[in-house]
């Protein structure tokens, strides 16, 4: 099977062909740094991740662009509201650079706590200024733009292409147009390319132009820092679907105005993450940042396995309830892999570790030859290869760590490979559990050692670390030994 991708450019799945032979270059929308990421917007950087892996598994040099937004971005992606970048430093009491600094380095401290791995080129806006210029040049030469009340706008009646992406068209704009805000526009769908007159009179970042002193229009990075990176065509363009009406539409008009070509060839994008009151917003005050799940006693990885178990393309309900089922789902998978690894050296468990980073599928199905653990894996890939189908493709992980018939090396080499793509941290985690277990049968030789583990738990509870007290019982009943709180009492029995 060959992999095939739900194109938003089209509305249906393709094949991906890449332009040039066994390479890939993607572009995907990076945060705008004035607040933390919350989990919703975490969910697009799980699933690019995912995409980026599952290439590279199938042998793909991958080459992974992301932006970094520090200036330019608007409370409303139409040119409209506040600049969230000085609104934040104004609330803050700090400077724009200070927020950018600090939200740019909490966002990458989130993205590595959930095992994403890092773009190989991170850009940030504010560096990229004379390219944003450069390509603006490219635009007004080719008579796409018009000078109004002091600030350069893109006149979208000049591209017929503008809105293929959302599926609109140009008199369906014109007849559905909202009262203008901006009477500057000559059309209310035109949008800014470069500011020099606005609202923002103490912009706190400005510089020199053909146009005037001022600062960019937030569409232009992405134009301006893919075509730099990736090329004027290159292979994959991702995001969330709140980009795709303006956004996305807006970098579309830019870079083929600009080059007369064809800019990107697949569009991808995510659903929502939901809560009961809709979509998660920054400024509806609807969020839920990393920190807060940690605190709820939650690992990273437990929100991680919560979204590997919707497609990317289906809205996901987020609840505390169905957090708690995914940390349970991840534990007793995990603990299942640890009882695979009983009796390997710890040299050979350290090479499984090692082999979740190093193989690639063919390698993968060239180790397991004849072995029953192949199937799985092959099934697997074909999931990954359909869009990628993170639901069947770990439906095949639980189905391979059940079967009694596959040999536990031969299983744990399908599981690291697997992971490579999960991203569960697998062979670890589990490696981690199989270790603690040891230590506990090493020390629960007699009732004495039992009653020292359950004052442990007792304290812990009486302190609030409720995970060390539930890694205690769930340790304790591994070993067969079952744990009943009652009245304030806690009791034991073996099973």
């Amino acid at each position: 099977m060959s992999l095939q991708l739900h194109n938003t450019l089209g509305n249906k799945k393709e094949e991906f062909i890449p332009i040039k032979a066994n390479h890939a270059g993607i572009y995907g929308c990076g945060p705008t740094v004035y607040d933390y990421a919350h989990i919703g917007n975490l969910r697009t950087y799980v699933f690019e991740d995912i995409l980026v892996k599952t290439l590279e598994a199938l042998g793909y040099e991958v080459t992974h662009v992301m932006n970094i937004t520090d200036v330019g971005h608007l409370t409303d992606d139409a040119d409209e509201g506040e600049d969230k970048m000085l609104k934040s430093a104004e609330e803050r009491g700090k400077s724009v650079l200070e927020i950018a600094e600090f939200y740019t380095k909490a966002f990458f401290n989130d993205t590595e706590r959930l095992n994403i791995k890092r773009p190989g080129i991170v850009c940030k806006a504010t560096e990229h200024i004379a390219d944003m210029i450069n390509l603006i040049k490219k635009i007004e030469a080719n008579g796409h733009t018009y000078m109004s009340g002091g600030n350069l706008y893109y006149d979208i009646s000049t591209f017929p292409k503008y809105g293929e992406l959302a599926n609109i068209n140009l008199e369906d704009l014109k007849a559905g147009a909202r009262i203008e805000i901006d009477k500057n526009k000559r059309n209310p769908y035109d949008f800014v390319l470069w500011f020099t007159k606005s609202k923002f009179e103490n912009h706190a970042l400005t510089w020199d132009s053909p146009w005037g002193r001022g600062y960019p229009g937030w569409h232009i990075e992405c134009s301006a820092m893919s075509i730099k990176y990736l090329g004027e065509q290159f292979d994959i363009h991702k995001g969330g679907i709140d980009h795709i009406r303006v956004h996305h539409t807006n970098e579309i008009a830019q870079s083929e105005g600009a080059t007369g070509k064809k800019w990107v060839n697949y569009w991808l994008h995510n659903e929502f993450l939901i809560m009961n009151k809709g979509k998660m917003s920054k400024s509806a005050g609807t969020f839920i940042v990393l920190e807060d799940v940690i605190k709820k006693g939650f690992s990273p990885l437990d929100y991680r396995f919560l979204l590997l178990g919707g497609h990317y393309r289906s809205q996901l309900t987020f609840s505390w309830e169905a957090m708690e089922t995914a940390k349970n789902g991840r534990k007793s998978l995990n603990t299942k892999i640890s009882k695979l690894l009983e009796g390997l050296s710890q040299e050979k468990i350290e090479e499984l570790k090692n082999l979740t980073n190093t193989l690639t599928a063919e390698k993968t199905k060239t180790i397991l030859k004849d072995s029953p653990a192949k199937k799985y894996f092959i099934d697997f890939m074909e999931a990954m290869e359909d869009d990628l189908s993170t639901p069947r493709a770990l439906s095949e992980l639980q189905g391979l760590v059940k079967d009694k018939t596959v040999k536990p090396e031969q299983a744990l080499t399908a599981i690291a490979s697997m992971d490579y793509i999960l991203g569960l941290k697998l062979i670890e985690e589990a490696a981690e559990i199989l270790s603690g277990l040891q230590n506990l049968s090493d020390n629960l030789i007699d009732e004495a050692e039992i009653c020292k583990l359950i004052e442990k738990r007792a304290a812990a509870k009486f302190e609030k670390n409720y995970k060390q007290a539930d890694e205690i019982r769930d340790n304790l009943k591994a070993l067969g030994i079952i744990l009943e709180d009652q009245n304030g009492k806690t009791t034991w029995k073996r099973i």
